[in-house]
């Protein structure tokens, strides 16, 4: 039986997985390349009455209600400003069209599993459940977030609402 590429790619060992890495005030984030669509600079959103604080609102993109989560309010790192470095990372979750707001988007890494070290346990001050690891690259660290763990969870309660058509 003759081997193909894609046989031979899946013996080799090679583990190597690509991240967008963004940056949330002075941190860096990650987050698994195979889940964005596209990056786009900040626009206006359509607000929604009652939703969190993180929850922006939602954009029309090309006929496709967007749901915009501004990840420095999620994660508790004070307030957003918006600015020309300011974009939007349009993911694709599950088949769900979703935005993140971040400060900036940096550049795409490549890391094997083993580059990626299990996040401390903060107790109930800090919840790592979406977060799968730290990263050291050079002399920086990179926090590796699960980012389908995150928008899916319970709490991002808009997500599902768009998804069913609620809105």
């Amino acid at each position: 039986m003759t081997e193909t590429p894609k046989d031979r790619a899946g013996i080799s060992g090679d583990d190597r997985r690509e991240y967008l890495t963004f940056t949330l005030g002075d941190e860096e984030y990650g987050i698994d390349i195979l889940n964005v669509q596209e990056i786009r600079g900040y626009d206006a959103v359509t607000k929604i009455a009652n939703s969190p604080d993180f929850i922006k609102g939602v954009i029309n993109m090309r006929g496709v209600i967007v749901p915009i989560i501004d990840m420095r309010l999620k994660f508790h790192l004070g307030v957003a400003e918006y600015n020309q470095f300011t974009v939007v990372i349009i993911l694709n979750i599950s088949g769900r069209v979703v935005g993140m707001v971040v400060d900036g988007v940096s550049d795409v890494i490549a890391l094997k599993s083993e580059q990626i070290r299990p996040a401390p346990e903060f107790g109930a001050i800090l919840d790592t459940a979406y977060i799968d690891g730290l990263a050291t690259l050079d002399d920086r660290m990179v926090i590796v977030v699960d980012i389908e763990k995150l928008m899916s969870s319970g709490e991002m309660g808009l997500v599902d609402q768009v998804q069913s058509g609620s809105i």
